[in-house]
């Protein structure tokens, strides 16, 4: 029994061996000729062809030359047993020879090996899949492609590294059969790239070569290489890693299907739910197991109201379609000030807003984005009165309270049914001050005042006396920021 190792002599004397068995083969095979059948005829001329080549390097030095020849050797094995598997009609004397070739060029080669067991047949895949082989050799690729497209794999095949990447960056592969010794772009290179792709980089690799160089295998699998087989390999074996790698694949897919999915889904509850709730509420809902638990808790916030003053009797002979266009316009203009601004939207009453700001996400100057924009969206009333006039609407002019002060802030309602909410005497305060504001004026409370940072204009302060509420209210009308 002859043992492989790198050892230049010994690698020598085992390729001497295969090329004396194909020799043999070459001589028998004149006499029966006529007897073989195309595919048979083409296969032996697929052997010899790489018997000439190992005879020209069978005593040429260094790794490159030992390398080529366990490459070489590796097609001569593989010709071999698909002749022996594949035409049953052989002649009994070439179908002996072809034993003794295959036995010669096994890894380790058992003197009691059976020609069924030299000849085990390759099983169909369960799950069949896109197979990419790189070899620069055309005995190779071809045998390689024989053997993966009987047991019902779609394979394609690349002679060089630098047509791999080009390849992968075009199709879809399930497995990657990698040379790891190239001329160019070599195998190890190919692996690299591959592995800093973040869309190959799943991609399992099974790298081929005839070096047994552990460094390498070692460096091959810490580099993302999913197995590492030695030439000549066994082709059952070839099958098991490739049928491992296409599971992986699979799963990877898979995940990433379901990923994918999920994303889409959290896309549109967000795009859903962001119609009715701020992005806040939307991310406390989503990203916090918690959040949709009943519940809440004591937070200090600045509060706004708003609505349209003469709202109803402006738009009482109106028809339904155009109420809504008005009503439409002047929320989504408004909607979208608050939350430019930050602010948590509460709920639309008709043509009143109730909005917040503190809750769910607190910051030091919620006092002072409130205020910034209430007089943002008074601003805006001036451009969409000038859409109401294109239209043939009505003009609506706006009304807009704040305060701050303590209120429950969380899920209010039952387990079928509820909202963030909030409640507490401030949101009472508030709903006072709005009752009172004037057609385009913005009242503030002494409480929001108080913790204002930065300068504003004000106007007139009054003290309220209002049902409900035991104290005097302070409030103040602000007419813009102190320029």
């Amino acid at each position: 029994m002859i043992q492989r190792s790198d050892s230049g002599a010994t690698v020598d004397t085992w390729a001497a061996a295969v090329r004396d068995a194909v020799s043999t083969l070459y001589t028998q095979s004149k006499t029966s000729k006529g007897t073989l059948d195309e595919t048979a005829q083409d296969d032996l001329a697929q052997l010899f062809k790489a018997n000439i080549r190992l005879d020209e390097i069978l005593n040429s030095p260094g790794a490159k030359a030992r390398h080529d020849r366990r490459n070489i050797i590796g097609a001569i094995r593989g010709y071999a047993e698909m002749l022996l598997e594949e035409d049953p009609g052989l002649p009994k004397r070439l179908r002996n020879t072809l034993i003794t070739v295959l036995a010669a060029a096994k890894d380790e080669p058992s003197q009691t090996e059976t020609a069924a067991q030299a000849t085990a047949p390759l099983l169909r895949s369960d799950e069949p899949g896109v197979i990419l082989a790189v070899d620069d050799l055309p005995e190779n690729r071809e045998l390689v492609s024989r053997l993966l497209q009987k047991t019902g794999h779609t394979v394609i095949t690349a002679e060089s590294g630098e047509e791999a990447l080009e390849l992968l960056d075009t199709m879809g592969v399930d497995v990657v059969l990698l040379d790891l010794v190239m001329p160019g772009i070599g195998g190890a290179e190919v692996l690299r790239r591959l592995k800093e792709n973040e869309r190959l980089r799943a991609t399992p690799v099974v790298m081929i070569s005839g070096q047994q160089d552990m460094d390498q295998i070692v460096g091959c699998i810490e580099a993302g290489a999913d197995d590492y087989l030695l030439k000549p390999f066994n082709p059952v074996l070839l099958q098991a890693r490739i049928s491992a790698g296409i599971e992986r694949k699979r799963w990877h897919d898979r995940e990433e299907l379901y990923r994918e999915q999920l994303e889409r889904r959290e896309q549109f509850i967000r795009a859903t739910f962001g119609r009715y709730l701020s992005d806040d509420i939307v991310d406390e809902i989503l990203e916090r197991p918690e959040g949709l638990e009943l519940g809440g808790d004591l937070r200090e916030v600045t509060i706004m109201m708003s609505d349209i003053r003469g709202f109803t009797s402006l738009v009482e002979h109106l028809p339904p379609q155009q109420v809504v266009k008005l009503l439409n316009r002047y929320l989504g203009r408004m909607t979208d000030i608050i939350l430019e601004y930050g602010g948590t939207i509460d709920e639309f009453l008709g043509d009143a807003v109730l909005a917040v700001f503190g809750a769910p996400s607190r910051n030091d100057d919620d006092p002072d984005r409130a205020v910034s924009c209430a007089l943002a969206m008074q601003a805006a009333m001036a451009e969409v009165n000038a859409a109401n006039r294109d239209d043939d609407l009505p003009e609506v002019q706006m009304a807009l309270a704040l305060n701050t002060g303590s209120v429950v802030a969380g899920n209010i309602g039952s387990e079928r049914r509820s909202k963030y909410g909030f409640v507490g005497h401030a949101m009472n305060v508030t709903s006072r001050i709005e009752d009172v504001a004037g057609p385009g004026e913005i009242l503030i409370s002494e409480s929001t005042r108080d913790r204002l940072g930065q300068p504003y204009q004000f106007g007139e302060s009054k003290a309220l006396s209002v049902k409900g509420i035991e104290e005097e209210l302070r409030v103040h009308a602000v007419l813009g920021a102190e320029k």
